[in-house]
């Protein structure tokens, strides 16, 4: 009967090869329904085969766990088979993680850790506790446990120390720097992580550094999110270099290796035409060894050098995919992926766009973001999510891959959105933040962590357009949304600038409220990005209250560390008309000259009207003042010539379809879906995953028609009216 078995698993073998999965499965389905009593083995290897197959092809993950399951009481009975039950072990573990259901999985990888901890110290022993270890790290994710999440995967390290394999101890590594950039309640911490990766990755010959590609785009993408989440955007652009050259090499690789499959096909169809003379037929043959050598070597991995296969799909609950597809963090039997190569891709693109934002490089920020869109709306298509599909209408097992393109989705739209109000382009702006709405409307509880952001968004735009107190209430409502104390304290400040251009006293006070906890807490925070944006908002209140001396202190202090540490042309900018007002006001004519050209030259770069206008406004009060009757003339007209163009793309965004929807004073309304599954799903989406980008909207918000309040400043009225912080 073994030789029966066997030549039903080579049928299998041909109909997976042949793409004809349904048939496979029915191969090896007549082994475990057969009337003749197979060996307990056979049919274990078969269940497992049968698993491996639904998991990989199909979402069938409740018939492949019934296989698992049986196969497990199977396995009770046979004192031996290590290897066997340990990739039972697996797979069950990975079927627990796929239907969400995180305290069986625990239990089923407990006991397999304990399996491991009793069968001595043998390499293959080693490597499936790092995969046991690395699969209750996560699933202690989900749950939200990151301290025993940690635990797991230092015990994952120990094991990869002790057969000396430094690629999986830089896996466990940066799984480690992971988890504490979800966590991030210690920053020495963080920074002993980072470190360690650093040390671990030098250990790391070159010649199989070039090999761990999946470890080179894990790791330099936690260095970019730690350097950003820390503003230390200087430090973080090396690391972005080398990850847009390995994207671009990556790129020529895989056009390369498709040409030469195409090559070796056309070859091996000459080779098979029965006419073909000797001479021929040896040339052929030649070039066919030579060319299939040079194929394996490029799509040989360094993971591969343990010489064993897997059975399992990558940990983190994503089907396997062929060679050019997948980035491999680790050797089988772990055989794990972070993300697909096609995320990863869009994550680097977004990194660029998150970076050349803030500089006012629009346009590979344009580029950039069509690329990303464009690969992850296939990608999308590829998981059934097209034109009209709601989350209640995903299988279960897609949910998790979905989440992550809708978030990466969400992210380029916000970035879009930000670009284009920047810029002045409204009209475009709406048309980006009413996609981001769709998708959320159509993915409510995928994406319920993208509702603060919408609203973020809609008050920016409100703003951009002169609806301030529209602007005001979409940013508080964004605080509410949020759970991110550093969010929280962002849309604060933003509420409170909004309130400020209102201009009223009662406006004014609620600015006041809002400003003076961020304020006083403002050191507290990770990075500069809070500290710099309450100093922008309380140097605007100060100058309304007319202690102009006090508030230019603090936007100086602001202005320093915006310019060292986040590079934001457009902050710099409003910084910069600002400061100019007030040297205006204080009669250092000279330094407001020299400050507002400074600041009309960035504006112009960023192709930023407002505040063109702004900057114009002020300069012509300066050449009043100076009696510079010519420069005085030409400004006024260029100014116009700029109030006219901002007044028309205004006018454009007032009358647009989708104006009115955007300002509204309420939040989208939405269904919310109440299945428990896709909620345990989403969670685990949320918590795995967990991409970790800091917010990538900053304080850019330009402030139209707020220069006529900067520049009639009375210094005779200072110290009266004013409540301090």
């Amino acid at each position: 009967m073994e030789a029966v078995a066997e030549g039903l698993w080579g049928l299998a073998d041909y109909h997976e090869k042949k793409g004809e999965v349904g048939k496979a499965v029915k191969c090896l389905e007549a082994i475990c329904q057969s009337q003749v009593t197979f060996f307990p083995i056979v049919e274990v290897k078969t269940r497992l085969r049968i698993a491996a197959l639904l998991l990989k092809h199909s979402h069938n993950v409740n018939h492949a766990k019934s296989h698992l399951e049986r196969s497990q009481l199977l396995l009770k009975n046979i004192p031996s088979c290590f290897d066997l039950k340990c990739r039972a072990y697996s797979l069950l573990s990975q079927c627990y993680h796929l239907v969400g259901t995180i305290p069986p999985q625990k239990q089923v990888l407990h006991k397999a850790l304990e399996l491991t901890a009793s069968a001595g110290n043998e390499i293959s022993v080693n490597l499936w506790s790092c995969n046991f270890n690395t699969q209750l790290a996560n699933a202690l994710i989900i749950e939200g446990d990151f301290q025993s999440s940690i635990s797991a995967l230092q015990c994952g390290y120990d094991c990869a120390s002790q057969i000396s394999y430094p690629e999986l101890q830089m896996f466990f590594a940066a799984s480690i720097l992971h988890v504490h950039l979800m966590q991030w309640d210690d920053m020495d911490l963080v920074e002993a992580a980072v470190d360690q990766c650093d040390q671990i990755w030098e250990t790391i010959r070159p010649e199989n550094r070039q090999h761990c590609l999946g470890l080179l785009f894990y790791n330099e993408l936690l260095h970019i999110f730690y350097r950003l989440r820390i503003c230390d955007y200087k430090n973080a652009a090396p690391h972005l270099d080398r990850l847009d050259a390995a994207v671009k090499a990556d790129s020529q690789k895989m056009e390369q290796v498709k040409e030469m499959t195409k090559e070796l096909d056309s070859l091996n169809q000459s080779l098979s035409r029965s006419d073909l003379p000797k001479r021929d037929r040896s040339a052929l043959s030649e070039k066919q060894a030579q060319l299939q050598e040079r194929l394996t070597s490029l799509t040989t991995s360094s993971n591969d050098q343990t010489g064993t296969g897997s059975l399992e799909p990558a940990y983190f609950g994503n089907m396997k995919r062929t060679y050019g597809d997948k980035l491999v963090l680790a050797p089988p039997p772990i055989d794990g992926e972070w993300l697909p190569k096609s995320a990863v891709y869009a994550l680097v693109n977004l990194m660029v766009v998150i970076f050349g934002r803030p500089k006012g490089l629009f346009r590979e920020c344009g580029r950039r973001i069509q690329s990303g869109m464009r690969t992850i709306k296939e990608e999308l298509a590829k998981l059934g999510i097209t034109d009209g599909v709601r989350e209640v209408n995903l299988q279960h097992s897609a949910i998790w891959m979905a989440g992550v393109y809708l978030m990466l989705i969400m992210q380029f739209l916000e970035n879009k959105v930000v670009v284009d109000l920047t810029r002045s382009e409204f009209v475009e702006a709406q048309e980006a933040l009413i996609q981001m709405r769709n998708w959320f409307m159509r993915f409510p509880t995928i994406l319920q962590t993208c509702e603060s952001i919408i609203e973020t968004l809609r008050g920016q735009y409100a703003h951009s357009v002169g609806c301030h107190s529209e602007a005001a209430f979409h940013y508080i409502e964004a605080s509410k949304l949020t759970q991110s104390k550093s969010m929280q304290a962002i849309c604060q400040v933003y509420a409170a600038v909004s309130y400020i251009c209102i201009g009223d006293a009662e406006s004014s006070s609620q600015a006041l409220d809002l400003i003076g906890p961020v304020y006083r807490m403002m050191d507290s925070f990770v990075g500069v990005r809070e500290k710099t944006s309450v100093l922008f908002a309380y140097g605007l209140l100060l100058m309304k209250q007319q202690d102009l001396q006090e508030a230019r202190n603090r936007l100086a202090k602001g202005l320093q560390l915006t310019h060292n540490h986040l590079g934001n042309l457009q902050l710099v900018a409003q910084y910069l008309t600002i400061l100019g007002s007030l040297a205006l006001a204080l009669h250092d004519n000279v330094q407001a000259r020299e400050i507002l050209r400074s600041s009309l030259t960035l504006a112009k770069k960023l192709y930023d009207i407002p505040t063109q206008v702004w900057v114009l406004s002020v300069l012509t009060a300066l050449y009043q003042e100076l009696g510079e009757k010519g420069n005085e003339m030409d400004n006024i007209e260029y100014q116009k010539k700029k109030m006219d163009e901002l007044q028309k793309r205004l006018a454009d965004a007032h009358s647009s379809i989708h104006h009115i929807e955007l300002i509204d004073k309420e939040r989208f309304q939405v269904q919310q879906c109440h299945e428990l599954n896709i909620k345990r799903a989403i969670a685990g989406t949320a918590a795995g995953v967990n991409l970790d980008i800091p917010e990538s909207v900053g304080l850019s918000t330009p402030l139209p028609n707020f220069s006529s309040r900067l520049v009639d400043l009375d210094t005779g009225r200072r110290g009266r009216g004013k409540r301090k912080l």
